[in-house]
């Protein structure tokens, strides 16, 4: 499978990553400490690569200031894996222990604190518009988390308010890095919507996949076992089609699973069969086609330069993922 730096952009994330080294030096050996732990642990890279392809696909040509509003997006996103994780009460990450389970968690709550703050540094030197724009998508994966608690074993979670959440978390996110590159690539008015409408809807099928791995996937390409949106309660995607459309299951005993608090992994288990007997995993499968679709579409009106090949790639990419 391809990673994020096939995309005609693997120079460009090299300085990415230099520039997130960079920021994340501390005073404070343990903060540098675990937030290489947290960079380092690797991961699709696929914001940073959204902004540098954006970049390109308006013309840009000077990268150093799309090198660090991607490194500063990149970096908001390592703060809230650290902060995720602790409010999930996650075990591994990427194959390795989350941050505060090897750290501790005050230490691995300031190092995302941390995080967050070297990130505005960097991006609080771009034009106010971005600087908003940033700081709209830190509020809204705040907002996300919060929604996202509050459904939790809620198994009357609408379709939308599901979509809602991942719009937060995951696709605003990239949306605005798409946004933010063409801004910095001279782009102005309809191109600048026209990336955002690309990265909001690669960021929904992103996560839709995401979701689908949960339940299908293999725990050691993974680097965590599946099913822990079930053992965390969360309702995805794929656990409102089962819920709705799954006339050939036990509902009643998928409710009792997802609404029990502690589970044991028998019990996630025989959930994540229920929801593959349902045909969940299609139906979802359809979803973010869908999206990947709309995705594509928006490309449209670019013409058939190799970054807009790259960003139509990289739809490809995200929906045939394993990891």
């Amino acid at each position: 499978m391809k990673t994020a730096t096939d995309f005609g952009v693997g120079q460009e994330l090299a300085l990415v990553e230099r520039r997130i080294r960079e920021a994340i030096r501390s005073e404070e050996p343990l903060i540098t400490e675990i937030a290489d732990y947290v960079i380092g642990s690797g991961g699709k890279r696929i914001r940073p690569t959204v902004t540098l392809l954006a970049f390109k696909a308006v013309g840009g040509k000077e990268t150093d200031r799309a090198i660090d509003m991607a490194a500063a997006l990149e970096l908001i996103h390592s703060a809230t894996l650290i902060h995720d994780d602790i409010n999930d009460g996650g075990t591994y990450r990427r194959g390795r222990p989350a941050a505060f389970r090897k750290f501790g968690m005050h230490e691995a709550l300031v190092t995302g604190d941390f995080l967050f703050a070297r990130a505005f540094e960097i991006g609080g030197k771009f034009e106010d518009h971005i600087v908003d724009m940033t700081a709209r998508v830190a509020a809204a994966l705040a907002e996300g988390e919060i929604r996202q608690k509050r459904y939790a074993g809620d198994v009357n979670i609408t379709r939308e308010e599901y979509l809602n959440i991942i719009t937060r978390k995951t696709a605003m996110p990239i949306s605005a890095g798409a946004q933010a590159g063409a801004i910095l690539g001279g782009a102005r008015g309809e191109q600048i919507d026209v990336l955002g409408r690309y990265g909001l809807n690669l960021g929904i099928a992103f996560q839709i996949v995401d979701d689908i791995l949960d339940v299908v996937g293999d725990g050691v390409v993974l680097g965590k076992q599946p099913g822990m949106d079930i053992k965390e309660s969360n309702v995805t995607l794929l656990a409102i089609h089962a819920l709705n459309n799954g006339s050939a299951i036990d509902r009643s005993e998928l409710i009792r699973i997802i609404r029990k608090r502690k589970k044991d992994w028998g019990e996630v288990q025989t959930a994540i069969r229920m929801i593959r007997e349902a045909g969940a995993v299609e139906k979802a499968r359809e979803d973010a086609l869908e999206y990947g679709e709309k995705a594509a579409a928006a490309l449209d009106p670019f013409p058939d330069v190799e970054p807009r090949r790259h960003l139509r790639n990289l739809i490809e990419f995200v929906l045939s993922r394993t990891a």
